[in-house]
């Protein structure tokens, strides 16, 4: 199978965003770079989303899953990506650690905020279907232009809302050589989720 299916989404809710509450570990310790409590809600309901029949044919199973690294400075991570992220989160690796562990994947974290040329020449070669957690502002700035391209996509998103944790953009190519379509998916899974375009509200 050649075609690929790439769907992105952001980090779930976090501390001072659009729902108030410090973040909070798994442990229910208090960490000022983990999920608030909606995020670890938002972050439970995309489990049952992705490749269910909940989720249906627009939200597939992913077969591999990335999320930014959540410890850039570690020596796992090259001093470029480290200096690029200046402020690490586990947000994007939490955010899809319970659908990695239903679908029984290990999340990739092989990049960090900051390499996401390398990430999108890796995801790219890829078949299936592969699922990206990232920081928004990233998305939008270097990860989804280079997906596209020079490809005039109608409805590509120019800017991320800060208030906005539900959007999934998910591109679609037949073949390697192939042109993407691009769609903006809005599931509606918690209450306040909205079905308008991912740009539409303040950064």
């Amino acid at each position: 199978m050649d075609s690929l299916t790439l769907m992105i989404i952001r980090h779930a809710e976090k501390p001072k965003g659009a729902w108030p509450g410090p973040g909070l570990t798994t442990k229910g310790e208090i960490d000022k770079k983990s999920l608030v409590i909606r995020g670890w809600q938002r972050a439970g309901a995309w489990s049952a989303l992705f490749g269910t029949k909940f989720g249906g044919v627009d939200f597939p199973k992913p077969g591999a899953i990335y999320a930014a690294n959540p410890n850039p400075g570690s020596d796992d991570v090259p001093a470029d990506a480290a200096e690029a992220n200046t402020e690490s989160s586990q947000r994007p690796f939490e955010t899809v650690t319970p659908l990695a562990d239903r679908r029984k994947l290990v999340p990739v974290t092989t990049y960090a905020v900051g390499q996401e040329g390398n990430l999108v020449k890796e995801i790219t070669a890829l078949s299936g279907v592969v699922l990206v957690c990232w920081e928004h502002k990233r998305i939008i700035s270097h990860i989804v232009p280079k997906i596209a391209g020079g490809q005039a996509l109608s409805g590509l998103p120019s800017k991320w809302s800060g208030q906005r944790f539900d959007v999934v953009l998910r591109f679609d190519r037949e073949t390697p050589a192939g042109p993407w379509s691009f769609r903006q998916l809005f599931p509606r899974l918690l209450s306040g989720d909205s079905r308008t375009p991912v740009d539409q509200g303040p950064e």
